[in-house]
């Protein structure tokens, strides 16, 4: 059976969705403090799709979260961005 585009989605739902946001945000963040490679981009990628992911009714949660830990992401984007890797060269 097929729910209608406009039905809101349970609570549980919502949660379970936002949680699964929130551990590919922290995964991606442990990744790059590790300085695994590409992970400054994977946890752009993944800012970006919880925000997309907030633009709904009942998202107030998440987009507080969003507004705590996008400051501290991108401060960890940019710091790996400047830092040298390994080869001695810098990561821009």
């Amino acid at each position: 059976m097929m729910t209608q585009k406009n039905t809101p989605r349970p609570a549980k739902g919502r949660r379970n969705a936002d949680e699964q946001l929130k551990d590919e945000v922290y995964r991606h963040m442990f990744r790059l403090e590790a300085n695994r490679q590409g992970a400054d981009l994977d946890l752009a990628v993944a800012l970006l799709r919880a925000w997309l992911a907030c633009d709904v009714e009942h998202a107030a949660p998440i987009r507080e979260w969003l507004k705590k830990i996008c400051p501290i992401c991108v401060a960890m984007i940019e710091a790996a961005r400047h830092t040298p890797d390994p080869g001695g060269q810098c990561i821009q």
